[in-house]
């Protein structure tokens, strides 16, 4: 690479042999983000990435660029007080269903409510990978596994409904091989403060084929609901689908247009700024919503800490630590 030359998803690919299982979904991945990087100015020097435990937390190695490998469920944590110490780098957390929202759930609602100024991205394949198949917080009713021999009977979460329950301002979602994962991440990277994308995972090991409705090429449009910002929300091959308001149960619900004199009029417009939008619209029956659910600016928190040490320095100008730690109530123990 000769200087000031434009960077390139190859210099963002370093020289560890790529391990994950053949055809997983982590490949499409970790593609999209070393190409979403150069167009949003990213450098080698200034970038990290933090992950946890399991599959998609190998994603460190594979990044010319910093990187932590932490332990289960903490990267939040480390990413949090690396972020407050150098404000200057580019803090990406990579983790996964059940890193995040089993042993990680405490962590991950915090950097979210807190706002954290990073990237969170949270690769859901409804399944623990890493070690051998179990069933995750996402695992669908049923699920079949070592940990759930006769069917899970667990209650799935939702990633992006527990994000917004959790107070986070930027929440979107998009799918491994997805032409559209680039653009998705592009937006989490312009945002100040924590954005949280759910990326929905195919295992092809201990649970493939889970989101065949939503990526297959020729079914899954009826089935994706690509948000844009003031746009009426329709789907389908043509367009022909559309999600509207219930007047009677407050939720929302799949309409086809045409029938019964429905027109684009009677749908919801996707409002970014519209939490409640975002939530209805979060676990639509047979259909994902994709793409940007809600954004909002507000506080960050690392510009907030940075502030109020400022602010305890001024106040604490001449100050003495010796004389600090002896000050009040001191005491001689011989």
């Amino acid at each position: 690479m000769t200087e000031n030359a434009p960077l390139t998803k190859k210099d963002f690919s370093s020289d560890q042999e790529v391990r994950w299982c053949p055809g997983c979904g982590d490949y499409a991945i970790l593609a999209a983000v070393q190409r979403t990087l150069p167009k949003v100015g990213a450098t080698l020097e200034n970038t990290v990435f933090i992950s946890g435990i399991g599959c998609s937390s190998r994603f460190p190695y594979y990044m010319n660029t910093y990187g932590f490998h932490t332990i289960h469920g903490r990267a939040p944590a480390f990413a949090t007080g690396l972020k407050v110490v150098r404000p200057d780098l580019d803090v990406w957390v990579i983790s996964g269903d059940g890193d995040s929202l089993s042993i990680g759930g405490n962590h991950m609602l915090h950097v979210l409510r807190r706002n954290v100024n990073l990237q969170y991205l949270l690769f859901n394949n409804q399944i623990y990978g890493l070690t051998k198949g179990q069933y995750s917080p996402t695992s669908d009713v049923g699920q079949i596994s070592p940990s759930s021999p006769y069917g899970s009977i667990d209650q799935p979460v939702t990633p992006v409904r527990i994000a917004l329950g959790a107070g986070a301002r930027f929440v979107a979602r998009g799918y491994d091989v997805s032409k559209q994962l680039p653009d998705v991440l592009e937006a989490a990277h312009r945002f100040q403060g924590a954005s949280f994308v759910e990326i929905l995972q195919n295992c092809p090991v201990f649970n493939d084929g889970v989101f065949d409705l939503i990526t297959d090429r020729k079914k899954g449009p009826q089935h994706q609901l690509w948000l844009e910002h003031g746009q009426p929300m329709t789907f389908g091959k043509n367009g022909e689908m559309g999600v509207r308001l219930n007047p009677q149960t407050l939720s929302a619900e799949i309409v086809t247009l045409g029938e019964n004199g429905i027109t684009e009029a009677d749908l919801l417009v996707h409002d970014e700024t519209n939490r409640n939008i975002a939530w209805l619209i979060a676990d639509l029956p047979d259909v994902k919503a994709l793409g940007v659910l809600y954004r909002e600016d507000g506080p960050v928190y690392d510009e907030s800490v940075r502030q109020q040490v400022q602010m305890a320095e001024e106040r604490a100008k001449g100050a003495d630590l010796k004389s600090l730690l002896r000050e009040g109530h001191t005491w001689t123990v011989s």
